[in-house]
């Protein structure tokens, strides 16, 4: 199909959602349908408001503005760029961030979590001071989590200078330079000796047999914050082994481990983990006390 032939919102639409479908696309990255992905790639590529579609759907477009469109669906279907990447924006719990292939795709059931202040297992949010969250990627989680816990100062880390320059953006963006700290280190090496009230990861967690079946999407982010090791717990058990000596004596750890609930139960025997609930189940999220963790043997 040419692009003369497509002159309205409604013909690139159902174009788009017949290529996506056609092509076996996989969608994991903010939307999880065909529709659903072409109609925000359209709007936003219009520079169109992202929740008002129907008054647009029969407007005729410029010949430059079909052409940018048809760019942007077949980069999407041909290259299988996520979304994301082709916007540089991501949504997470009402959050807009910036991202670009330097970072993975913002997406964390935590987000889901930090509205309700990890209640009851904090007390008092006003009360938390220190916070430190690990493998930050664009810095989505500290910021929702400052805004979440006003009285807290949020350490943010990460391996990746490349994510680190990503997350210092968004932390502009929001303005947050003086409550959340951008921190370059492999896991604890360069953290501040003091104690926190809570830790937070979303760290990589995907086992080596998931990994080698990833999607083509997925292959578009950077492997070092999807790879887990052979069962995924590689980061994993560096995280709950030094987090008991990090944490004060009423904090907690929250660890994201997607679909590895069974390899963290048989990484940590002796763990006591209390499993959270999210929108995918409660088999997602995991959280320990800093008196649980003093039972871990390394």
């Amino acid at each position: 199909m040419t692009a003369n032939q497509l002159s309205t919102i409604r013909d690139l639409l159902r174009y788009a959602v017949t290529r996506f479908n056609s092509a076996k696309l996989f969608f994991g990255h903010g939307s999880n349908n065909a529709f659903d992905e072409a109609a925000y790639l359209i709007l936003h590529s219009l520079s169109l408001p992202l929740d008002r579609l129907d008054p647009f759907m029969d407007a005729r477009l410029l010949p430059e503005e079909v052409e940018r469109v048809l760019t942007v669906i077949e980069r999407r279907t041909k290259d299988r760029v996520p979304a994301s990447y082709l916007t540089n924006e991501a949504w997470l719990g009402g959050y807009r961030f910036y991202v670009d292939e330097r970072v993975i795709v913002p997406r964390s059931f935590i987000a889901e979590l930090i509205p309700e202040q990890f209640s009851p297992w904090i007390d008092d949010p006003d009360a938390v001071e220190n916070i430190l969250e690990l493998c930050t990627g664009s810095g989505c989680l500290p910021i929702m989590l400052a805004d979440a816990f006003p009285n807290a100062h949020v350490d943010a880390v990460d391996i990746s200078s490349e994510a680190l320059a990503v997350a210092r953006r968004n932390v502009d963006e929001y303005q947050m330079q003086d409550r959340i700290s951008l921190i370059e280190s492999d896991l604890y090496a360069k953290v501040p000796e003091k104690k926190y009230d809570i830790i937070v990861t979303n760290p990589p967690y995907v086992n080596a047999d998931s990994m080698s079946k990833l999607p083509n999407e997925y292959h578009a982010e950077p492997e070092i914050a999807l790879a887990g090791g052979q069962d995924g717990m590689d980061l994993v058990r560096q995280i709950v082994f030094g987090a008991a000596q990090r944490l004060t004596s009423k904090g907690i750890l929250i660890v994201e481990i997607g679909n590895e609930r069974q390899h963290a139960e048989t990484a940590f025997p002796e763990l006591e983990m209390t499993w959270l609930s999210t929108s995918a189940g409660d088999d997602m999220v995991f959280l320990v006390t800093a008196q649980q963790l003093k039972k871990v043997k390394q």
